[in-house]
């Protein structure tokens, strides 16, 4: 095996591992950004925890299909960067969105979430979605409301009482 073909392959399985190991993956056509934007675009993202990085079409689109991701080639044309992020899937669709409202000068191509390929609209309402501790403590909060409407309920005749027995007190007081 030649070094060139030893490399892609290299490259084809650090692509697989990351899209396996990826909760939400991006797929960017980053044309018409600088070297100082790239650089302080991956310092943003790597504060987010997304890995931002360039890949061929080709070697995208190898990885993809070993594994069995379909649809994602009509999506790999002209350049292509990915964001990958491991904890969330919703973080590297806040992250690039962010950005690219921001910086005005690249575009979503396509997003992933595990193996189904997402469309740039679809990107962009995954990105709208509250953070995963938003929806767990509003989740607890729902969850919370019964039991105290409840506890609130059995309070109700002792409250009541409480309220008699001071009403009784300022009328023998006045």
């Amino acid at each position: 095996m030649s070094k060139v073909t030893q490399t892609k392959a290299e490259v084809i399985e650090e692509i697989k591992e990351k899209l396996a190991a990826s909760q939400g993956t991006v797929l960017i056509n980053y044309t018409g950004i600088n070297v100082q934007e790239v650089t302080d675009m991956r310092a943003k993202f790597r504060a987010a925890g997304v890995e931002y990085k360039v890949y061929k079409n080709t070697l995208i689109h190898r990885a993809a299909n070993e594994l069995g991701i379909e649809g994602l080639a009509d999506y790999l044309h002209g350049s292509t960067a990915v964001a990958f992020c491991k904890d969330d899937p919703i973080t590297a669709p806040k992250a690039v969105l962010s950005y690219i409202e921001k910086a005005k000068k690249m575009e979503v191509k396509c997003g992933l979430l595990g193996t189904e390929v997402l469309d740039a609209k679809a990107v962009e309402d995954l990105s709208k979605l509250p953070a995963k501790e938003v929806v767990v403590a509003q989740l607890l909060g729902v969850m919370n409301g019964p039991i105290r409407n409840f506890v609130s309920v059995l309070n109700g005749p002792a409250r009541s009482l409480v309220y008699a027995l001071q009403a009784i007190a300022d009328q023998k007081g006045a």
